[in-house]
């Protein structure tokens, strides 16, 4: 199973050679992807990234939607564990 997750853009800069790269916030944490296959992405986009490129932009509605569901993952996944120690 392959996991998209999005991020912000908050720099873009050109790598070698001449890749387009960007610096993505993903919730407070900042990485670098490649932003080839999305060259229309722009400082403030979202973008899903998988395996440091970035794959599509999709608006902040989107992106909120995703937080939230992953959020919802996550208070699932704690319930669980303490499910799984009673």
């Amino acid at each position: 199973m392959c996991l998209g997750v999005p991020g912000k853009v908050l720099a873009i800069r050109t790598g070698a050679p001449g890749m387009p790269m960007g610096k993505i916030d993903f919730g407070g944490v900042a990485k670098e992807a490649c932003l080839a296959y999305v060259p229309e992405a722009a400082v403030g986009d979202y973008v899903i990234v998988h395996a440091g490129f970035a794959l599509s932009r999709l608006d902040e509605e989107e992106a909120r939607e995703v937080f939230a569901l992953l959020d919802d993952l996550a208070v699932a996944a704690e319930l669980e564990e303490l499910g799984e120690g009673a």
